[in-house]
């Protein structure tokens, strides 16, 4: 047979209850961080190559001073791999309330995919 003991609970322990249970559970403050997100991608359709050997780098986001700028997609001559996956970045401290964090992103360069390293911009 079980039996239920009830012993009164700590005013310390009651509180603590009870803020959990309204979702007021002990948080840290974590810091803001102000992104200049990346758009969506634009839908963009490769027009037939303009001759055999022709390969289509598709148009991709890329960063220039202060905003995302649209690649459009474009013929080249190199054999053009998938873009590579984004890799994670852990931002540094926000040098000023003035500046915006744009996160990594791959471009193509020279014949190859890049990586630009994710950096705070002032705005």
């Amino acid at each position: 047979m079980n039996r239920i003991f009830r012993r009164p609970l700590s005013a310390s322990l009651k509180g603590a209850l009870i803020a959990a249970a309204l979702g007021g559970g002990i948080a840290q403050a974590q810091p803001a961080l102000y992104e200049r997100e990346m758009p969506a991608p634009m839908m963009e359709h490769a027009p037939p190559p303009p001759h055999v050997g022709a390969h289509w780098v598709p148009g991709h986001w890329i960063w220039r001073g202060s905003d995302w700028f649209w690649a459009s997609g474009h013929y080249v001559e190199t054999v053009v791999p998938p873009m590579p996956a984004v890799v994670v970045e852990a931002p540094p401290p926000r040098p000023s309330p003035e500046h915006v964090w744009v996160r990594g992103h791959w471009g193509w360069d020279n014949d190859r995919w890049n990586w630009n390293r994710g950096a705070w911009f002032h705005h």
